[in-house]
């Protein structure tokens, strides 16, 4: 008898492997390998046909993912209209990883976490285009071709602070995204106060997707070349990762004041930053504007801490190669790496969407209150 479930991935940013799909409550599925490499982790797919009934959707080789450990306590997402994301029962047990869930219509998308698609990555620079204040930068090409585009946003001609924001070097990460469409709206809410002084006192240097080829194709991790372009910034090159190397010579022009870099961690279920402990060229002008960030980051947003987070010699003899650690070696500035989890955030848990791209966007907008403390204490007003 021909199974009526049918699943499917074949667009932006999906990816699995059916393995069986004949029955329900026994859909055999892998997580398929990125592009020219051994990570993995990223799946998001379409199944039709179980609507009314129980289905249960066993990943058969989550022990061998990128990071099985995150599989623990972990909650995939899921969607009828692929904007509203809501958490499903999931448990990781021998190796494989099960999600149960009853959809409610014929038609429902499971996904690692909320997708944040490519089109509406070009709706997002479009829709940034069309205030005056926005400047569009072409910076680049991917490996594929596709744009690299920079968003330069200011209300000053004069001197002024160069922030710059980078987003989804790690393509699954697409958390990061979300946080960045937080951001700008909240840069361009001209009734806004702290909006308005930074664009008053800075330039915004913005790449909202790093990794555009990666996003397309269901990565984790790398771009097409199987590239983990944040470990690229020691060497990049054009050939393997030309989304570094255009970064890079922008920000020979323009030079970096402040520097985040925003992704999604696996493991841990809250929100922190990394910073720049351990690079040569780390002083107490560095330490002092991270002690800044933090402690406004973490009085403006309960959903943000500085009590979990990675330890210093997490990277050993490759910390020049992670973005952050570079740009605050080269540029001596406030860099730093933001994470948020694919989990919840266990500090104030939601247990219906858990931690979910609305969460993002408010943590993004939130953001502009530490850089402009930063921005505005003395460590930078001498520069």
């Amino acid at each position: 008898m021909t199974s009526r479930l049918k699943i499917s991935s074949f667009f932006d940013g999906g990816n699995i492997e059916v393995i069986d799909a004949t029955e329900p409550d026994n859909i055999r599925v892998n997580i398929p390998k990125d592009t020219n490499s051994d990570f993995f982790q990223w799946f998001y797919f379409r199944l039709q046909g179980g609507m009314g009934e129980q289905c249960v959707i066993r990943f058969e080789n989550a022990a061998d993912a990128a990071f099985a450990e995150g599989w623990d306590d972990y909650q995939a997402v899921a969607s009828y209209d692929r904007e509203h994301w809501f958490r499903v029962p999931t448990e990781y047990l021998d190796g494989v990883l099960e999600v149960t869930h009853t959809p409610e219509q014929d038609s429902v998308y499971y996904a690692y976490f909320a997708p944040y698609s490519y089109e509406r990555h070009l709706d997002m620079v479009a829709w940034a285009a069309s205030y005056e204040d926005c400047i569009t930068h072409h910076i680049g090409e991917t490996v594929e071709g596709r744009d690299i585009t920079m968003l330069e946003v200011s209300k000053t001609q004069g001197l002024a602070k160069n922030i710059w924001i980078i987003a989804r070097q790690h393509p699954g990460e697409t958390m990061a995204e979300w946080f960045m469409e937080g951001l700008l709206e909240r840069i361009f809410d001209e009734s806004h106060p702290v909006a308005r002084a930074l664009l008053e006192q800075c330039r915004f240097y913005i790449v909202p997707n790093m990794n555009p080829d990666g996003a397309v194709h269901g990565n984790l991790r790398v771009n097409s070349k199987g590239v983990n372009l944040n470990r690229e910034w020691k060497r990049a090159t054009q050939e393997r990762s030309p989304e570094v190397l255009a970064v890079q010579k922008k920000m020979s022009e323009t030079g970096v004041d402040l520097f985040l870099d925003i992704h999604g961690d696996e493991t841990l279920p809250v929100n922190f930053v990394d910073g720049c402990e351990g690079v040569p060229n780390f002083d107490q002008r560095m330490a002092d504007m991270e002690a800044i960030f933090e402690e406004i980051f973490t009085a403006v947003s309960p959903d943000f801490q500085n009590e979990i987070g990675y330890e210093n010699v997490r990277y050993g003899e490759e910390t020049l190669t992670v973005a952050s650690k570079w740009v605050g070696n080269t540029y001596r500035c406030l860099s730093l790496t933001l994470e948020m989890p694919f989990k919840d955030n266990q500090n104030l848990p939601d247990e219906v969407v858990g931690w979910s791209p609305e969460r993002c966007k408010i943590l993004g907008a939130d953001v502009l209150y530490p850089i402009y403390h930063v921005v505005n204490s003395e460590h930078m007003k001498g520069d």
